[in-house]
């Protein structure tokens, strides 16, 4: 690890000021950076650390029912919180699906946001990775790339997101706060995460020295409370990244689907959004038909990237399960297993 200096600001503007200086850094928990700083993968000059900031650990209701969610929130905090659940149940579900439980205890709002791919050619320094060192190629293309990207790839990168907390809030047309030299300024997060291109290095929309202040949902998020859920299919049961992921959320009315909601995640190198597939269901009855419908639209767009053509596939497939399972209503208890096909209801089907 190199040499760092680090900084505690007692303001906003204080660590925006601080972060002027190249090779600045914020520190929020550290549960990414700090890992990533051990393997050498960042390097910075500065940590300026923004955990205790006043003002950024709070979660504020609006009279419309929309909520600004803090920075600084701690994921285990916002997913526990009883009225966000009941407004936002497959947010919480994602919450409750990811990392483990010490990890939730510390993690923050802000932090999951900014959590970098776990691509391990992107950890290794010893591998080419353009993400990593511009230029110097992607070692993912010809290598172990079975959990990889099938949407929005290019040759010069084929990284996927690691966040389950993105995936529904993008669905839910979230908004992220910023502030920076320049003033405040608000980013969709559908658009927040950049998608490689031919430069893959830049990661998210942020300009220098931004700092991430709040997300916030819109009082709209709010209609699919009744019919929403969390999809994550993984290789273990618990602390494990995404294969695939899926938040579906419905807005019925006299069994029709009057609205709906849908992306995926671990397909590409940002949380997708799949606006076609929700046009295909409006209208229609909540089906197993139009369900399978809207997968394959959701997917028409779909490559593999190398060794994972079976995650276009598995991405179907989630797709129609996390649509049959918002149909059938959101719990009104968090399932045992948050976020896992695998039911504790005997007599349901398993089968991805």
């Amino acid at each position: 690890m190199n040499r760092f200096d680090y900084i505690r600001p007692v303001s906003i503007a204080d660590a925006l000021s601080a972060a002027t200086e190249s090779g600045s850094v914020y520190l929020a928990a550290g549960t990414n950076l700090l890992d990533l700083m051990k393997v050498g993968i960042s390097r910075p000059r500065r940590l300026i650390d923004i955990s205790r900031l006043p003002g950024l650990d709070a979660i504020e209701w609006r009279p419309d029912g929309s909520v600004r969610v803090g920075a600084m929130v701690r994921n285990s905090d916002l997913a526990y919180d009883v009225r966000f659940g009941k407004a936002f149940p497959a947010v919480s579900e994602a919450l409750l699906s990811g990392a483990s439980a010490q990890v939730r205890n510390a993690a923050t709002v802000s932090g999951n946001l900014m959590q970098r791919t776990r691509c391990a050619y992107f950890q290794d320094t010893a591998s080419r990775c353009n993400r990593r060192n511009p230029g110097s190629g992607c070692d993912a293309l010809e290598g172990e790339n079975r959990l990889h990207a099938i949407l929005g790839w290019s040759e010069h990168c084929i990284a996927t997101h690691p966040s389950d907390f993105c995936v529904p809030l993008v669905a839910l047309d979230a908004i992220v706060e910023v502030e920076g030299a320049e003033g405040k300024r608000t980013i969709p997060l559908e658009t927040f995460h950049c998608l490689p291109g031919d430069a893959p290095e830049n990661e998210t929309a942020l300009a220098p020295g931004e700092l991430i202040t709040a997300i916030y949902l819109p009082a709209e998020a709010t209609h699919f409370k009744a019919n929403a859920r969390y999809l994550k299919l993984r290789e273990r049961t618990s602390f494990a990244f995404a294969v695939v992921s899926a938040a579906a959320a419905l807005d019925l009315e006299s069994g029709v689907i009057r609205q709906a909601r849908l992306s995926l995640g671990a397909v590409a190198a940002r949380p997708w959004r799949v606006r076609e597939a929700e046009k295909v269901l409006v209208g229609s009855p909540p089906s197993a038909e139009a369900f399978a419908q809207a997968a394959e639209v959701a997917l028409e767009s779909a490559r593999p990237s190398g060794d994972n053509a079976f995650k276009i596939e598995l991405a179907r497939r989630i797709i129609v399960r996390a649509l049959a399972l918002a149909a059938d209503g959101t719990p009104d208890v968090m399932p045992a297993l948050p976020a896992s096909p695998f039911s504790t209801n005997p007599g349901v089907s398993h089968v991805a």
